[in-house]
């Protein structure tokens, strides 16, 4: 296999662009969603990429970015507590990464395969995507995220919503090779040109920004009733990281669960989290859109992303860039959020499928129902509500229902018979 470990310092700067890249759509659409700065997500995220390298020894070729997990609970919690103590709460969500790390350094994998089956893990990551569908159609309509504010007029934002969904399917499904990894891009570039030909694109904070400026960064403040929030909340993205650890593995062709280890990864992407939200960032997460784009290019060097991150780096020292990004209309942004968040909740609909959960069984009936119900309805028990206290009810009804075995469905036992 070709790892490209002696490839010149430009070639690996240009794929660390491109990866980059194919990054960025999502990267920087989650802090415009939320309210929080984009330079500020651009420069966590390749802090964290670093961090996160540096943990695992520079062995995966991984780029962390924000988490698409988070945003519905950075909104409620936002409303609810104010960004500092968000910002707290998501520190937080990074430590329990960290003590997650040292559980499994203490016990080994099997623990979370307990705790974690796919009944689980599927239902959560459904909540992710179907919860925040409203967030996305409020936004195709012209209205801000809670629906609260009509921005701008329903006929307008609806086409140029629906224009800038279809060029990012056609693009997703069509496009031939690096361009089929950047969909969003190419809905972004369109719905904007849109907007600016509808005449509803403000470019006056393009102009009035300085080319060179600091990232907007903000201190978290911290209270118990936000930790408590955001606590639950990080069960979700902590299995998607193993997935994507797991993903990556089979691309590459090595078992990064064993080496550098899955208590490595956990704490690389701990305190990247907890340090992006130190200084204001959003969380970070590792990135399925670049295991694409290392499967396209064939390119397993992992010192492509360390390029990448600084990449990211330098951008967020651009003030015009981050007052460009923020000036995108919100229809694009929604037209291309039906689109992902309604990918998330496809991934948790297919890891019931790949591991062969069968529904007719009254547990996992139990717990996929109740959890799809609790997250996407937003029940509120106590502290906890939504995505926190689905997942948190789908472990527990997982734990204590009879038949342990059923929570993995039939592809476990065709595997322990391989």
């Amino acid at each position: 296999m070709l790892e490209h470990t002696n490839e010149p310092t430009w070639k690996q700067a240009l794929a660390g662009s491109q990866m980059l890249l194919v990054a960025f759509g999502a990267l920087v659409l989650m802090p415009l969603i939320t309210g929080l700065d984009p330079n500020v997500a651009l420069f966590t995220a390749g802090m964290g990429t670093i961090v996160f390298h540096i943990v695992t020894g520079g062995q995966i070729p991984i780029f962390l970015a924000s988490s698409f997990a988070f945003i519905a609970p950075v909104i409620a919690s936002k409303g609810r507590f104010g960004m500092e103590e968000t910002l707290g709460g998501l520190m937080a969500a990074g430590i329990l990464y960290i003590l997650l790390s040292g559980l499994v350094r203490l016990r080994g994998t099997g623990f979370v395969r307990a705790l974690l089956p796919p009944v689980v893990i599927g239902p959560v990551i459904m909540t992710i995507g179907l919860g925040l569908a409203p967030v996305a159609v409020h936004m195709a309509s012209g209205r801000t995220g809670d629906g609260s504010t009509q921005l701008i007029p329903y006929d307008t934002a609806i086409w140029i919503a629906m224009i800038s969904l279809a060029v990012t399917i056609i693009m997703s499904v069509w496009a031939k090779g690096i361009f089929r990894l950047i969909p969003i891009m190419f809905g972004v570039i369109t719905g904007y040109v849109l907007s600016a030909i509808a005449g509803i694109v403000d470019t006056t904070p393009i102009q009035e920004a300085p080319w060179l400026a600091v990232p907007n960064f903000v201190a978290p403040e911290f209270s118990w009733g936000a930790i408590m929030f955001m606590i639950p909340v990080a069960i979700a993205p902590a299995i998607e990281h193993i997935g994507d650890v797991l993903a990556i593995g089979n691309v590459t062709r090595k078992n990064f669960l064993e080496k550098p280890g899955l208590h490595r990864t956990l704490l690389g992407d701990g305190l990247a989290t907890s340090a992006a939200a130190a200084l204001g960032g959003p969380p970070n997460t590792t990135y399925s859109e670049v295991t694409g784009a290392v499967m396209l290019t064939k390119n397993f060097n992992p010192r492509v992303m360390w390029w990448a991150a600084v990449v990211a780096i330098v951008l967020a020292f651009v003030g015009k860039f981050g007052a460009a990004l923020q000036t995108i209309p919100v229809p694009v942004m929604g037209g291309i959020l039906c689109l992902l968040f309604g990918s998330i909740a496809v991934v948790g609909l297919n890891t019931l499928i790949r591991h062969q959960v069968d529904l007719s069984q009254s547990r996992n009936l139990v717990i996929v129902g109740v959890t799809l119900v609790f997250g996407i309805g937003g029940m509120v028990l106590g502290h906890l509500e939504g995505i926190a206290l689905c997942a948190v009810a789908a472990i527990i009804l997982n734990l204590i229902l009879p038949g342990s075995r059923e929570a993995w469905g039939k592809a476990v036992y065709e595997q322990q018979a391989d």
